[in-house]
């Protein structure tokens, strides 16, 4: 006994309302119908506006609600970075839109400029509803970041950011840039342009910059002329250049690298014709009197690869530890030049 037309249609509503959109050759091999008849009959429910046609599909007149991605429970991801950090600010930026767009709420906690201000600070935002925790440690030195081996075992999956840790926090969870390529890109851009006495200025007080130092001896060894300083106001730099008749300087803070090219100006050597600069860490890089060459770590991108490797770690528990680094660029800007030979 062959099926009444008006339920046959009824089943066809049904099951276009179910999918939201239906090849009109699956409704016949369903339906066990001629593709013909179930043309006419979708013609027909067209027609008297109960869905809607398109080109060999049957349309619901309704969007069919997506089910939602499965999302982690149990509480809010603390965050937490050092107070006025903007090369951090970047990272936690890229970390909280990740998370966001998951639906996972972010708790920011900004950890002050004191020894030891993580753990407190850690302590009572565990005491809440937090199933993970992000963190930028300021480690401005080893001992302390040897001290910070509590973070080892905080209860909830850990990822540190722009971090690479050691010691007894080797077995975390990291995301960082790799500070050994950065300074490559460096040197490397300066000695195609011909430069073979280069200065780096960086400081001692934070885990990049001790990575930038460390680097930097490794990679200029076969330089005729390459010395490690210290950036800090009281340091001569203009007086150490002259004095190793450097052409060249790469400077770890771009606040720092801002700064020499005017001490350089009231010297009279002039940015690029006497010297060329590269700025390291490309925050502000760009927005000098002369925009400043930069190696530009992934700062954001940091941020959300470490984010998205809590998420998963949240989503499977007992995944193995990942240390992942990042590549940074070289931004190529007016500050540079190739050496001149007189």
């Amino acid at each position: 006994m062959r099926e009444p037309s008006e339920v046959r249609r009824q089943r066809i509503l049904a099951v276009v309302a179910s999918r939201g959109t239906v090849r009109v050759s699956d409704l016949a091999s369903e339906l066990d119908v001629s593709i013909v008849t179930i043309r006419r009959d979708v013609e027909e429910l067209a027609r008297q506006g109960r869905l809607r046609r398109g080109h060999g599909v049957a349309r619901t007149l309704t969007p069919v609600e997506q089910p939602k991605p499965a999302q982690p429970a149990n509480g809010a991801v603390a965050l937490v970075v050092p107070e006025r950090h903007t090369y951090l600010y970047e990272t936690m930026n890229g970390a909280r839109t990740v998370l966001e767009e998951a639906g996972v709420r972010v708790v920011l906690h900004i950890a002050p400029q004191v020894t030891g201000a993580e753990q407190p600070i850690v302590d009572r935002a565990l005491a809440e509803p937090v199933q993970g925790l992000l963190i930028a440690p300021r480690w401005r030195t080893h001992e302390e970041e040897t001290a910070d081996d509590w973070l080892a075992e905080t209860g909830v999956p850990t990822v540190l950011m722009e971090r690479r840790p050691s010691g007894h926090l080797r077995a975390m969870n990291s995301v960082c840039s790799d500070h050994w390529y950065g300074v490559h890109l460096a040197v490397k851009h300066l000695t195609d342009l011909g430069h073979r006495r280069i200065v780096l200025a960086a400081r001692d007080d934070s885990p990049t910059a001790r990575a930038v130092r460390k680097a930097f001896k490794e990679i200029s060894a076969d330089l005729e002329d390459a010395i490690t300083v210290r950036s800090s106001p009281d340091v001569g730099l203009a007086e150490i250049l002259r004095k190793h008749k450097a052409t060249a300087a790469i400077m770890h803070g771009d606040v720092d690298a801002l700064m020499l090219v005017q001490q350089l100006a009231d010297a009279g050597i002039a940015v690029p014709e006497d010297c060329s600069v590269v700025a390291y860490d490309d925050v502000v890089a760009a927005l000098g009197s002369i925009p400043l060459t930069a190696i530009a770590p992934p700062k954001t991108e940091v941020g959300k690869v470490a984010a998205r490797l809590l998420l998963q770690q949240l989503e499977s528990p007992g995944r193995s530890t990942e240390r992942i680094e990042l590549l940074p660029g070289l931004k190529v800007r007016s500050s540079t030049e190739r050496l001149t030979v007189s």
